[in-house]
């Protein structure tokens, strides 16, 4: 389990000290994959290199499995991938052996299969893989390791559609095989929606909302119709987002759901219309 207490995280000590995480409190708890969403500079790879133990907060706590990480303690039982993470430029192989040698609980059959199922050269080396399938190759090992917890920071980035469908069929598979707790920070917030189980919606270095998708799904919904109408049937609601075209009106909500007369229309709320709801300037205009 992951518990952040009145996390803030400063870079620079004057004045004009950007501040990264904002008294953030947070916890992950349950196995699954829990997307982390958020706009450019939210915070997210701050948050997860606090997480990791790579970076300490200013202020705060940060626990992992009930033990603070401090400058003495890095929590071992997580794994954590940053973009562009390299590794020996040695064929595709051997970098499996290598690990299955020197990290214990490292599943080698697991990283054979992927590696075949995602047709990557066993005999081509680590450099003369595109970005993309050396991404892949990274997630492998990663998630061949048995670490409680893994974090993936923009696992996705480089991978055409294709490959990250594949990508997503190798976290099921991985989650299938080890259920764990697994973070992803990404932007291709539609690809993720197919595989995540939680969300967790920062901003500004601070937590927006922590729903489940399931949660989403049920309670985040668009009424269309007269403005009049839907302004009637949305008072009391919470309504996250709104826009108005003449005499029509569209209202995204995220509640309980609610029956609609002839001539307003209901629909699911698709999750990246959600998000930009929550951070964005939403559909107000």
């Amino acid at each position: 389990m992951i518990q952040l207490t009145g996390v803030t995280r400063r870079f620079g000590l004057t004045r004009r000290a950007q501040i990264a995480i904002d008294d953030l409190d947070l916890t992950i708890a349950e196995p699954g994959i829990h997307c982390l969403l958020g706009r450019n500079g939210a915070g997210k790879t701050t948050l997860l290199r606090l997480i990791a133990g790579n970076l300490l907060p200013t202020k705060g706590q940060v626990l992992v499995d009930g033990r603070a990480t401090t400058t003495f303690h890095v929590p071992t039982q997580i794994a954590y991938v940053e973009p562009g993470t390299g590794m020996y430029n040695m064929p595709v192989g051997e970098l499996i052996a290598a690990a299955n040698r020197i990290q214990d609980g490292f599943d080698p059959d697991f990283a054979q299969t992927m590696v075949e199922r995602f047709e990557l050269d066993p005999d081509k080396r680590y450099r003369a893989l595109s970005f993309g399938m050396r991404t892949m190759l990274t997630t492998i090992l990663t998630l061949a390791n048995d670490s409680p917890i893994v974090l993936l920071d923009e696992p996705a980035l480089g991978l055409d559609a294709i490959a990250r469908e594949r990508f997503n069929e190798l976290l099921l598979t991985s989650l299938d095989a080890n259920p764990r707790l697994i973070v992803i920070s990404t932007h291709l917030i539609d690809d993720i929606a197919k595989v995540a189980q939680h969300l967790i919606v920062i901003d500004h270095g601070r937590l927006v909302m922590q729903p489940s998708l399931d949660d989403v799904d049920e309670r985040a919904y668009a009424l269309t119709g007269p403005t009049a109408q839907v302004e009637s049937l949305v008072a009391g609601l919470n309504v996250i987002g709104s826009v108005r075209e003449g005499v029509t009106m569209v209202a995204d909500v995220y509640d309980d759901r609610i029956a609609v007369p002839a001539g307003v229309r209901i629909e699911r709320l698709g999750l990246q219309d959600f998000f930009i709801d929550l951070v964005g300037s939403g559909r107000d205009a």
